[in-house]
């Protein structure tokens, strides 16, 4: 598969970026410039432990902008969290929203200016094209180097009653200025950067090999993946500015392809893990990635061949699947020289919790553009190749 010449390619990039060392400085002149005069800025507690609200604060009170912090976002946003955020907005009297933090702060912050705008609950919003208009303004600043929804349309909310990950996608969503300051991201613990950057990776990654891949995007991706492959481990081992300067950019360019181009079942298959299992989302996409790319590379092998040469792999005088195969490879090592585990053994998936997994995957939308039809059946045995280690053996040696 390489680029679908009969279809007619859109790109679509509402969100206007600032980006560079010190940035952070210009988000009071950001709100400001879009009718901002009171925001609600929301965060979760470790940003403001860090430190990283000072900035910002002192950015909003310097262009004459009153705020008031929510800072009650959890990993993993709530609608109840939502709620919580639109009570703190109207008591405010906010009229914008500023998003500090990495994707759950962003996610909520998407969440709560949906609510403030048009009412009811976030469960009326989920699914493509729901949201009837313009949101209130947003500015996002993000603090770690993975997610991309400083410039998405995506909104992830998790609805606890259902265990489920609700997305919400419409261009309404998409913040209108995305902040991006590497400075910020230098306080980031190797841990995390590690996992925030496969995030990046993988949306990279599935972006480029799947079936609405276009033209555009494309260039986006490749570079995102030579650029992270080239500075993750310098960022994981001591967040220098140079590499994080390049994690930033490469984070948020990945961001605007796949909003284009939508993922994989990587996505499809880590939101339920997420759910089930409490693993990070980062995480969870690193160890399913590497299983995935070798699933679909019959899918897409020059296109996993370009991506090998892009993470420094030697594949010339390859064949394109030897070329392919080495893709794979390269992202294993990238896992284990970031220490993350190969499998999810740590949290061992039994057979019923599967199942239900795997019915939660087919319902994404991620199934259908995947670079190879995958069957329910194939999602299951995924699953079990990465994560089921409850098997007795016993039983398997009288069948």
């Amino acid at each position: 598969m390489d680029m679908d010449m009969t279809r007619i390619h859109t790109f679509h990039s509402p969100t206007r970026l600032v980006f560079g060392v010190n940035a952070a400085q210009q988000v009071g002149a950001e709100v400001k410039a879009l009718g901002g005069t009171t925001a609600l800025i929301v965060t979760d507690p470790g940003i403001e432990q860090a430190g990283l609200l000072t900035v910002v604060a002192d950015s909003l009170t310097a262009a004459g902008i009153t705020f008031q912090v929510f800072k009650e976002v959890e990993p993993n946003p709530t609608d109840a969290t939502c709620a919580k955020g639109l009570a703190a907005y109207r008591a405010a009297e906010a009229n914008a929203v500023v998003a500090i933090g990495g994707g759950s702060a962003m996610d909520a912050a998407k969440g709560i200016g949906l609510l403030a705008t048009f009412g009811g609950r976030i469960q009326d919003f989920e699914g493509p094209g729901k949201v009837p208009g313009p949101i209130v303004p947003l500015v996002a600043v993000p603090t770690t180097c993975g997610t991309g929804s400083e410039v998405t349309h995506v909104s992830v909310i998790t609805d606890p009653a259902r265990s489920w990950k609700m997305s919400l996608a419409s261009a309404h969503l998409a913040p209108r200025t995305a902040v991006i300051d590497p400075l910020l991201y230098t306080k980031l613990p190797g841990h995390i950067i590690a996992a925030t950057g496969m995030d990046a990776l993988t949306h990279a990654i599935e972006s480029y090999t799947n079936r609405w891949a276009e033209p555009f995007a494309d260039a986006l991706d490749i570079e995102a993946i030579r650029m992270l492959g080239a500075n993750i481990r310098p960022a994981v081992a001591n967040a220098n500015l140079e590499a994080m300067t390049n994690m930033a950019l490469a984070a948020t360019m990945a961001g605007m392809a796949f909003t284009n181009t939508i993922l994989g079942i990587v996505h499809a298959m880590s939101h339920p893990i997420t759910c089930y299992y409490g693993v990070p989302h980062g995480i969870a996409n690193a160890i399913l990635l590497p299983t995935v790319m070798e699933f679909n590379l019959i899918g897409a092998p020059h296109r996993f061949a370009r991506i090998a040469a892009a993470l420094g792999e030697p594949v010339e005088g390859l064949s394109v699947m030897e070329a392919a195969r080495r893709a794979v490879e390269a992202v294993r090592e990238l896992n284990d020289d970031l220490g993350i585990p190969p499998d999810f053994s740590d949290t061992p998936f039994s057979d019923e919790i599967i199942e239900k997994m795997a019915d939660d995957a087919m319902k994404s939308r991620n199934i259908q553009i995947n670079p190879r039809r995958v069957t329910r059946a194939q999602i299951v045995e995924l699953f079990r190749q990465v994560g089921q280690f409850e098997y007795d053996d016993d039983d398997d040696d009288d069948d």
